[in-house]
């Protein structure tokens, strides 16, 4: 059995110092989203109990499917702070989460890069202990090691919500985002941006050699792919592509020609109302 705890003292975690084990997946709070739009170390640093006063490093993982976990990075943790306020970032996603009286000054460890968004954990049966301790004794058992620039398994056209960040990292990483590539340049069809910070729609489609996989590149090196709404957003605010998640509404055959494609986008604009309270102007 591969065990986590080898991982991480080859990579050079000292093995005299305590260390805990975090599992990050909230009912409450998307974390996914948090991620994605940088304000998980944030999220992370403010507890509601000194969970962190006996340790010196935290691995701190994001919850999978079943009792999964995969690795986002290894932290120092500095310092306690007990401040009477605390400011939100800008731009975070749930203004009225409450924060609890305990703040860690953490610090990202070198070393584990490699690591990072690939190595996959069986957490084991106990998911609701989010925090316990790294152990010798009682390991944690490597699931996998993905491929680098590994995103996340293309299942089906109609199963994924992509974030902005995973969209970037699939543009990419054409290599171990093969299986993405491959699908999504094999078919025409209809798309929808979703704007996570105020819920607005923009349905858009895709055609021509390339398909949604042509059109989606536009969008990760832009951010706005040309739209007029989307490029005024991301223009007063650069990082605001991140609060956009990608997804399809309804695949299409490749030989169908541009006015077939727009005929089937009008359909959607009309179902979801982009028209009248969401994000297209025509």
């Amino acid at each position: 059995m591969l065990k986590l705890h080898d991982f991480l003292f080859d990579c050079g975690l000292p093995r005299d110092d305590e260390t805990k084990l975090v599992r990050h997946q909230d009912p409450r709070w998307d974390v996914q989203r948090l991620l994605s739009l940088g304000h998980l170390d944030f999220y992370q640093e403010h507890q509601s109990k000194p969970v962190f006063d006996d340790c010196d490093y935290i691995v701190s993982f994001v919850g999978q499917s079943y009792s999964h976990a995969k690795l986002l990075a290894v932290y120092r943790v500095l310092d306690r702070q007990e401040p009477t306020s605390f400011e939100m970032p800008l731009g975070f996603p749930y203004p009225n989460m409450p924060l609890g009286p305990y703040r860690y000054r953490l610090e990202r460890a070198t070393g584990f890069e490699d690591l990072e968004r690939r190595l996959v954990i069986d957490w084991g049966g106990s998911t609701r202990s989010w925090h316990q301790w790294l152990s010798t004794t009682k390991p944690k058992k490597v699931v996998e090691i993905l491929p680098e620039g590994y995103v996340t398994e293309f299942r089906d056209y109609d199963d994924f919500v992509l974030t902005f960040d995973e969209l970037q990292r699939i543009i990419n990483q054409p290599m171990a985002c093969r299986d993405w590539h491959r699908r999504l340049a094999a078919v025409a069809g209809v798309y929808l941006i979703t704007d996570q910070s105020d819920g607005g729609h923009y349905v858009g489609s895709a055609y021509g050699a390339e398909g949604i996989l042509g059109r989606w590149r536009e969008y990760a090196k832009s951010g706005h792919g040309g739209n007029v709404v989307l490029k005024k957003r991301v223009g007063a605010d650069p990082n605001h592509a991140r609060h956009f998640t990608f997804t399809l509404l309804k695949t299409l055959p490749k030989t169908l020609t541009r006015d077939e494609v727009i005929e089937q986008e009008a359909m959607y604009k009309a179902k979801l109302g982009s028209l009248v309270r969401g994000l297209n102007l025509n």
